[in-house]
C-alpha cells in the first residue's frame, strides 16, 4: 500500500469562541461541532482525497465515536480494514478555535493510547515501495518500533505533540521529521519565531540524524534541511477561517508528492497549497482538499 498512516483517531469536540481563553477563565462560545479528527486519521484522509492508495492502522474505542470515525474514513477512500476497535473510549479533542482561526487543543489518548507491537506487526510492509507516515498521538514506543520496521520504506514523522523524551536513536530511523515552529522550539531549546530561527532549530534537529527536517511556520511558510540543499518556501496567502489541521494537511500532501516522485521542493509547494485549501475551510478532516481542487489552486497561483 502506496501511503500508510500509523497513529491516532481522535473525534474533535469544537467550540468557536471570540478569542481563546486565559488561565481560570470562562467564555461564552458561539458554535460547536462533533467532527472526526486525529492526528493519524486527518494525514489518511488528506493523502486518500488527493488520490493517493491510503490505509489507516490504529485504533478506535468501543463507544458510539468508533464507527463514526471508521465511517469518516471510509467515505474519503481510506481503507479502514486495519482498523480495530479497543475496549473503551476513542481519542477525543477538545478543541477552541477564534474568530481569526487560531486554536487551542487538548487531547485526550483513549484507545489511541493502547496501540503496541501487535498494532506494529499489522502494518502492511511489503516490497512495494510506500510511505509511513506517523505522530506521536500514539505511544513512542509503537512509533519507533514501526519505523525500525519500515527502514526499506520513506518514514515520515510529525513530531506532534512534542515531547523530550525521544531517545537519540530514533532520529536515525526518520527520513523526515517535520514540526511546527512550536514543536522545533520543545525539540531543540531554540526559540523558533522567523525563518532564521527555524532554519538553525531543523540544523540541529538533522545533525541528530535525520535526513531531511521541514519546519512549518503556518502563515511564514516552511523551511527545509537536507544534505544537499537549504531553502525556505513562503506560505500561499489565503484568508483563514480554521487552521485545525493544517499541518495534517500539509503532511499528507508532502507524502503524497513524494510518493509520486516530485522533488522536494515541489513536494513542499504541493503540500503548502493543501494546507492552504485546508485552512479556508472549518473542521479537520472536512477541510482536506481534492487533487483537482489543489491542482486549480496552483495553476491560478503560479508566477
Amino acid at each position: 500500500m502506496p501511503i500508510l498512516v500509523f497513529g491516532s483517531l481522535n473525534m474533535d469536540l469544537v467550540a468557536q469562541v471570540p478569542r481563546l481563553p486565559q488561565a481560570g477563565e470562562t467564555l461564552l462560545g458561539t458554535g460547536f461541532a462533533t467532527v472526526p479528527g486525529g492526528k493519524g486519521a486527518n494525514q489518511a484522509v488528506a493523502a486518500a482525497r488527493l488520490g493517493a492508495p491510503t490505509t489507516m492502522v490504529g485504533r478506535v474505542g468501543n463507544d458510539s465515536f468508533g464507527p463514526l470515525l471508521c465511517d469518516s474514513l471510509r467515505a474519503a477512500g481510506v481503507n479502514t480494514d486495519l482498523v480495530v476497535a479497543d475496549h473503551g473510549p476513542s481519542g477525543v479533542a477538545l478543541i477552541a478555535v477564534d474568530g481569526v482561526g487560531e486554536n487551542q487543543i487538548v487531547v485526550v489518548p483513549g484507545a489511541n493510547g493502547h496501540v503496541d507491537a501487535s498494532d506494529v506487526g499489522r502494518l502492511p510492509l511489503t516490497a512495494e515501495p510506500s510511505v509511513l507516515l506517523m505522530q506521536f498521538e500514539i505511544p513512542l514506543m509503537a512509533v519507533q518500533a514501526a519505523a525500525e520496521r519500515a527502514s526499506d520504506h520513506l518514514v515520515i514523522v510529525d513530531p506532534a505533540p512534542a515531547r523530550a523524551d525521544l531517545p537519540a536513536s530514533f532520529y536515525g530511523l526518520i527520513d523526515i521529521l517535520t514540526p511546527n515552529q512550536t514543536e522545533a522550539s520543545q525539540l531543540t531549546g531554540v526559540e523558533v519565531h522567523d525563518v532564521a530561527t527555524a532554519m538553525e532549530a531543523a540544523q540541529i534537529l538533522r545533525q541528530r540524524g535525520t535526513s531531511i527536517v521541514i519546519v512549518k511556520l503556518g502563515s511564514q511558510g516552511a523551511v527545509a534541511v537536507s544534505k544537499s540543499e537549504v531553502f525556505h518556501l513562503p506560505a500561499f496567502q489565503v484568508a483563514a477561517v480554521d487552521t485545525v489541521a493544517a499541518g495534517d494537511a500539509f503532511n499528507g500532501g508532502l507524502a503524497v508528492a513524494l510518493w509520486e516522485g516530485q522533488s522536494l521542493r515541489e513536494s513542499m509547494t504541493w503540500a503548502s497549497a493543501v494546507a492552504a485549501l485546508s485552512v479556508m475551510n472549518a473542521g479537520a478532516q472536512p477541510s482536506m482538499p481534492t487533487r483537482e481542487q489543489v491542482e486549480d489552486f496552483l495553476g491560478s497561483h503560479s508566477s
